[in-house]
């Protein structure tokens, strides 16, 4: 069975962002073939689009390889995410469904249940579960996808440490989704700046420690 090249590229990109390979090292065809258990064909896909994302850079004499993100890079992804997770939330308040308004409810209600019990290992999950819901909310495929690739390269380039409070965080979410739900898409706007604007602080940069060097994985295992 053919493993269709977005699979590949997805396993690579989650490879990347958990640090199995470092920034700077080398992306040879051959061995990424080996490790998904997969021709190169999908591998040589993968990692144009890759490449289009800004994980992989081609060098020469060098081939593909991990892309090296500067501190300025990285500190204009943050102030990038700061500008369009309220646009998102704006947009949200004008184009929800019940449906989107029924999970971010069910997520702020889940959130603050596991704050007041002090259950932080469950709060980044849920937090990246709200903000998705959000962004699919905006009913713009564009910023979507914008808003995908940037939590990726977040969880790349920065260690994002627990909230402080985590009960004030999620009462910042909770107002963010009665906003939206009243369709005040200013408010909805403003309320996701400030919640942006204090989580900014949490994030610390990450520094590369795996090596290229694993074992393979078999692609048709289900494990993407």
């Amino acid at each position: 069975m053919r493993i269709p090249a977005h699979a590949v590229c997805t396993a690579i990109r989650d490879d990347i962002v958990s640090g199995v390979f470092e920034p700077g090292g080398r992306l040879t065809e051959e061995a990424l073939a080996r490790r998904y258990g997969v021709s190169r064909v999908p591998v040589r896909e993968a990692l144009r689009t890759l490449e289009s994302e800004g994980f992989v850079t081609t060098r020469r004499h060098a081939g593909a390889c991990v892309a090296e993100p500067t501190e300025q890079e990285a500190a204009d992804l943050l102030e990038l995410r700061m500008l369009l997770e309220p646009l998102a939330a704006a947009r949200a308040a004008r184009r929800r469904t019940e449906a989107h308004l029924k999970v971010l409810r069910g997520l702020v209600r889940l959130g603050q249940e596991r704050a007041r019990r002090g259950q932080g290992e469950d709060l980044r999950s849920l937090g990246g579960w709200f903000h998705e819901t959000l962004a699919q909310a905006s009913g713009s495929p564009g910023l979507i996808a914008l808003l995908t690739q940037m939590r990726y390269k977040v969880a790349w380039m920065y260690v994002v440490e627990a909230p402080v409070r985590p009960v004030e965080s999620w009462a910042e979410h909770g107002a963010i989704v009665d906003a939206v739900a009243r369709g005040d898409a200013e408010r909805a706007r403003a309320l996701t700046v400030i919640h942006a604007d204090r989580t900014a602080g949490a994030h610390r940069p990450r520094r590369p420690a795996v090596s290229i060097s694993q074992p393979a994985v078999n692609m048709s295992s289900g494990r993407h």
